[in-house]
This record gives structure tokens, C-alpha cells and sequence, in this order.
């Protein structure tokens, strides 16, 4: 991929905020919100270091995913959470039309308008992911989440571990790991509407355990410039 490709950067889990007009709903779920079930731990970070460093725009939520998950599509059983699957009809619709729709419609126009100005366009959603999960540690530091059968997409996250592997070879990266790329997903959504040639759409994921911290920040630098010379190698 070369420099050419223009970039937008999302972040759909970047809070944990509750809108006051449905805080009671999470009186008693303090500990959820507080937690990765309430959002992506450092993602928001990232995603505004990333913005950052390549000058590319950024969409970014701070609404708690137990309120709507923004990473699902419309119909996925994880699209509301317990807390508030269980609401009338109506509430679930305002929520969608409040703060589904909204931070959709802004990735979108970002996407749409770039491509419409004849730039291909690289997706890089931020996230983060719990160091372990059951009692079982994740054993990589950063994931790289793409649809195998694409292969701009392939090719960029290759050379990206490889470029990561080079500047810190203590770093686990991992393809399409801890989740597959091909999941329901912003990405995933956005893929059955435009062909690799004009979208490509990666997810990071990075490990709470070990890149979300202040002795991090040296690591989510070299994310960043292992990017940047895989973006400049192709």
C-alpha cells in the first residue's frame, strides 16, 4: 500500500460514559462499566496518537458499549448489552438513533468522502483487549485483525508484524488474533460495501495487561512507526 492511501482512524469503545438520561439503568452495574465490559481500556489513546501521528481525522466514542455496542451490526444478539437488551422497544430505538447512528454516520462520512475525492482509504479501528480471559492469559501484546481473503489487507498487516518484529523483537504480535478479523465488526461491515482496491479495514487490538500503562507508551510509539514504514514499503 503506499502513502497515497489516505487514512481515518475510529475508536468505538473509547469510555465508559453513561448519558444521564439512562444512568439509572446502570445504578447497579458500576463494576461493569469499570471493567472491559464497559470499554476498550487505552484504545482511545491510541487511536488519538495514531490520528496524531499521520494527520488523519478521527471518530472517536466515549459512550459505554453496555449502553450500544458500536462495533456490532444492527440485529447481532451483542448490539445491547444485559443491562439494556431487556428495555421496551422504544427506549432501544432512541438509543440507536442517539448514539449508534451518530458515531456510525461520522466514520461513514469520513470513509465515503475520501473515497468519493478518489483516495483509497486504510480503516484502522482502535481497540484493546483483557490479558487474560477465563483464567487464561492471551499470550500477544498486539493483534492485527483483517479479512484473510483480502489481500491488500493481508499483505499490509504482514508487513507490519514484520516492521514491529524489527523494531521490538520482545513484542508479540499476532495475526487475527485474539479475535478473527472476519467477525462482525465495523470493518467487517464497511468490507461488503467497497472492494480492497478503493477500502481496506484493520483492526488493532492491543493488550491491556502489557501496552496500556505509562511504561507502554514507548511500545504504542513503535505500533505507530511499524505502520508507518509498512505503509512506506509498499
Amino acid at each position: 500500500m503506499a502513502l497515497s492511501h489516505a487514512l481515518v482512524v475510529s475508536c468505538e469503545h473509547g469510555g465508559n460514559d453513561v448519558p444521564a438520561r439512562y444512568r439509572a439503568l446502570f445504578a447497579r452495574h458500576r463494576a461493569a462499566l469499570e471493567s472491559h465490559r464497559g470499554y476498550d481500556r487505552g484504545a482511545l489513546a491510541m487511536a488519538r496518537a495514531m490520528a496524531a501521528a499521520f494527520a488523519a481525522p478521527l471518530a472517536a466514542a466515549t459512550t459505554t458499549r453496555l449502553l450500544v455496542d458500536l462495533n456490532r451490526s444492527i440485529g447481532h444478539p451483542q448490539l445491547f448489552s444485559q443491562v439494556t437488551r431487556a428495555a421496551d422497544a422504544a427506549l432501544r430505538s432512541e438509543i440507536l438513533e442517539r448514539h449508534y447512528l451518530p458515531h456510525r454516520a461520522c466514520v461513514e462520512a469520513l470513509i465515503e468522502g475520501s473515497i468519493a475525492a478518489g483516495r483509497p482509504t486504510l480503516h484502522l479501528a482502535c481497540h484493546s483487549f483483557s490479558g487474560e480471559l477465563g483464567g487464561v492469559e492471551r499470550n500477544a501484546d498486539v493483534g492485527l485483525l483483517y479479512d484473510p481473503d483480502r489481500a491488500a489487507e493481508a499483505a499490509l498487516c504482514t508487513a507490519w508484524q514484520r516492521e514491529l518484529g524489527t523494531l521490538s523483537p520482545d513484542l508479540r504480535v499476532r495475526r487475527n488474533y485474539p479475535y478473527l478479523g472476519r467477525a462482525d465488526g465495523f470493518t467487517t461491515w464497511w468490507r461488503r460495501r467497497h472492494p480492497q482496491t478503493v477500502y481496506i479495514g484493520i483492526e488493532l487490538e492491543l493488550n491491556q495487561s502489557t501496552m496500556v500503562h505509562p511504561r507502554g507508551r514507548a511500545r504504542r510509539a513503535q505500533v505507530i512507526e511499524a505502520l508507518r514504514r509498512a505503509l512506506a514499503a509498499r
